[in-house]
């Protein structure tokens, strides 16, 4: 596909199988905009191609797009509710499904054995004409793309007032990729090793793109990565998605990273995990995750006014002055739920500078700034 143009034409009327535009309609639903100010934005485009269905959806910052096989009559193009038009899918009675566009009418009529129903429509000349994906491409192994975003993308921040840091930091070096985000609270690194030259390409991509890229291409063995000046475009099978860079200074990840730390401690990834998540129950209304390292011991620790207390112990190779530390516990779990291995290495320097979490034989790791402790 290149960028969508649409043609109001004499109508159209396509045949197709009813999962398989369930499936279709799925993907590219994901992206319609819940913004009622741009009433097409809500909508799927269809539009012929060939013999396939073309369907795309944008909320103006990511476009998603795929083909369906179909038997097609036609050469209008329209623009159907989204959410309604898959919830509808997915209830037909009927194997088979059938899709009728009338111009004069403006009504899409939509068909399945016995079932037989009316949608109004958008107009297809309103929908947004999406970027053109007919550019030089570069291939990349889908499951190093994205485990490397499965492991970043929690660190990026959900507030946009401070759009530069909603994204992912992307960068290509030769055979090496690099991946950052940051929510200022903890910033999560990744270097990962590709079987070929990347694409030249340094970038701020929404930390929203590239996960809705792990599902799409989740099961593919590449995923084919295009660049033009204002635009990232990734493409897996038949299913495309764009999506705009963020202008804007990223932090400097090598300014942020401490130069040394003061003490080392290797831990059991699996049992401190466990560990932090039963005590992150009852760390409620901010209340912070403690961890008070002693002679062979870690104590972790939470407590929140009016829900509870608890307490719990690991024995680790500590042999140093005690010292306690708190960490936000959703953030604490996340950084080392992100670490592969067995073990994992926490680094601090003291209870106001911030950890880093990592481990001996991994190129990740996830910096968190502590919470000052009370008393």
């Amino acid at each position: 596909m290149s960028g969508i143009d649409v043609t109001v034409g004499s109508g159209l009327n396509v045949t197709c199988d009813r999962d398989q535009l369930v499936a279709a309609l799925t993907t590219v639903s994901r992206v319609v905009s819940s913004r009622g100010s741009v009433q097409v934005l809500s909508g799927v485009l269809l539009r012929p191609g060939g013999d396939v269905l073309e369907l795309a959806a944008t909320d103006m910052e990511l476009s998603l797009r795929t083909t369906l096989a179909a038997e097609i009559e036609g050469d209008s193009a329209v623009v159907v509710p989204g959410k309604l038009l898959v919830d509808l899918a997915r209830l037909l009675p009927a194997s088979e499904v059938t899709i009728d566009y009338r111009p004069d009418d403006g009504v899409v009529h939509i068909s399945s054995g016995s079932y037989s129903s009316k949608l109004n429509v958008f107009a297809a000349e309103d929908f947004p004409r999406l970027p053109a994906i007919d550019l030089a491409r570069h291939t990349i192994a889908s499951a190093s793309l994205l485990e490397t975003v499965d492991r970043v993308a929690k660190s990026a921040s959900r507030d946009e007032s401070r759009p530069v840091l909603t994204g992912i930091q992307v960068r290509f070096e030769g055979k090496r990729l690099l991946m950052a985000a940051t929510d200022s609270y903890r910033l999560s690194f990744k270097e990962t090793e590709l079987e070929a030259e990347g694409p030249n390409l340094e970038a701020i991509i929404p930390a929203r793109a590239l996960t809705e890229l792990t599902r799409i291409a989740a099961g593919t063995e590449t995923v084919e990565l295009a660049v033009n000046e204002n635009t990232v475009i990734f493409g897996t099978g038949d299913t495309w998605l764009t999506t705009r860079r963020i202008d804007g200074q990223f932090p400097d990840v090598s300014r942020l990273l401490p130069e040394s730390f003061e003490i080392e401690v290797d831990l059991p990834r699996a049992e401190l995990l466990d560990v932090v998540r039963r005590a992150a129950v009852l760390a409620v209304r901010n209340s912070p995750l403690r961890l008070r390292f002693a002679e062979g011991e870690l104590t972790i620790s939470a407590q929140s006014q009016d829900v509870g207390e608890t307490t719990e112990s690991l024995p680790v190779a500590y042999t140093g002055e005690p010292l306690e530390i708190g960490f936000n516990a959703e953030f604490l779990a996340e950084g080392v739920d992100s670490v592969r291995g067995e073990t994992v290495r926490l680094k601090l320097i003291n209870p106001l500078r911030p950890g880093l979490i990592t481990s001996a034989d991994d190129s990740f790791w996830y910096l968190i700034m502590p919470i000052r402790l009370a008393g």
